[in-house]
């Protein structure tokens, strides 16, 4: 007896169809297996995809200046007579334009406080800041025009505000030129923003945008809250980074009291964090595959035993040990194969579902999960069915036909 590839892949469809319960409950828990890596992976990739885009969205080649230093400095006079590290100020700020590194700078000041026209009022987020702003965080502007190029120490009362800001206290009524109180103190729109969204929690379209000096007057503070320094190119990112450490020391007494993110270590270490946690989501997921290949052997024997009579057949037809491991085999990956498709159609769909229930969250399986999850789904098969395999083709034909 001969046993050809087709026949083999017709003799294995012919079986599983004749034992429609047990297929089902096997296709039932691979595809459940290859959906759970393909979701799980999908959340982590998601998630890194998310936290990339939000510090992206600050700009490229940037620079965050932090008031004090990130680590510890240990004992020192300063610590025992109480002092803090030194304000930032818009001065430092303008020290730092000072480089063929550095393509522009932006002082800020953050802070929360009511605005209010023709009886419409509501609590939104204030930040400080220069011309430069717009271009370092790559927003749009809808209409009018942003904060005037002027001495950062002026404070110009003018302000620049976001699209719901303009819908909800404007409503119908023209915004530019417009006369918004804020606090105490009265800022004439000059802008609109058009860009829309989040970025690293702050929603675009409900900000007012104010110059840097009247945002520390409106707040009362002569300190900022960070400096933005642009790089000219990723290269020029470390050298920048040098300068601007070297720059605000050498003002600040000798003191290195500040600190620098980088953007791109930033990024690279979220996505470190977030790569590894993909990884161990779906090699937690792909323990359910290990189970279903258990479930795969344990009902394998099941079916050997009950075709006990059609393997002595085939047996004494002339069919090898060989080809009866084969045809075994064949109906396991058959059967793998079947639900780790059906496992990878139902985790897209979950994929999909996900999406629509959390828009900001870009929920998609990289590829080497997709194709990890289809190919150990059908290995896991195969390899938990050499033992049902082996033990039919040991079968005697006489005591296999006799059904012993």
């Amino acid at each position: 007896m001969r046993l050809h590839s087709r026949d083999a892949a017709v003799f294995a469809w012919g079986a599983l169809r004749g034992y429609p319960a047990r297929t089902g409950l096997m296709l039932l828990a691979m595809a459940i297996g290859v959906a759970a890596v393909v979701v799980l992976t999908a959340l982590g990739e998601g998630a890194r995809r998310y936290v990339v885009g939000e510090f992206s969205a600050l700009g490229t080649n940037l620079l965050i200046v932090i008031p004090g230093r990130s680590e510890t400095g240990g004992f020192s006079p300063s610590t025992l007579m109480g002092e803090t590290p030194r304000d930032l100020t818009i001065a430092d700020a303008e020290a730092l334009t000072r480089s063929v590194n550095v393509r522009r700078v932006a002082p800020l000041n953050v802070g929360q406080s009511e605005v209010s026209w023709g009886g419409r009022s509501r609590e939104v987020v204030i930040i400080g800041a220069t011309h430069e702003y717009l271009a370092i965080r790559k927003w749009k502007l809808g209409q009018g025009q942003f904060l005037p190029v002027a001495k950062w120490d002026r404070a110009i009362p003018v302000a620049v505000i976001g699209g719901r800001i303009r819908r909800e206290i404007f409503g119908p009524h023209r915004a530019l030129g417009e006369w918004l109180r804020i606090g105490d103190r009265r800022y004439r729109v000059v802008g609109i923003l058009a860009s829309k969204g989040r970025s690293i929690g702050v929603d675009v379209e409900d900000l007012v945008i104010i110059p840097v000096a009247s945002a520390q007057q409106l707040f009362n503070t002569p300190s900022l809250f960070r400096i933005l320094v642009e790089a000219r190119s990723r290269e020029a990112i470390a050298p920048a980074k040098r300068f601007v450490i070297e720059t605000l020391q050498r003002r600040h007494q000798g003191v290195k009291d500040v600190t620098v993110i980088t953007q791109d270590a930033v990024l690279a270490t979220f996505d470190k964090i977030l790569g590894a946690l993909t990884y161990a989501v779906g090699g937690i997921a792909a323990i359910s595959l290990a189970v279903a290949g258990i479930l795969i052997m344990n009902v394998m024997l099941v079916a050997v035993s009950q075709r006990t009579a059609e393997i002595g057949l085939l047996k004494a037809l002339g069919a090898s040990r060989q080809e009866i491991t084969v045809l075994i085999l064949t109906e396991a990956g058959l059967l793998s194969a079947t639900g780790a498709l059906g496992g990878l159609l139902l985790g897209l769909l979950g994929n999909g579902l996900i999406r629509r229930v959390l828009p900001v969250l870009p929920a998609q399986t990289p590829l080497w999960a997709l194709l990890s999850a289809i190919g150990v789904a059908v290995l896991t098969g195969l390899l938990f069915s050499i033992l049902p395999a082996r033990r039919a083709a040991r079968l005697d034909p006489v005591l296999a036909l006799s059904r012993r």
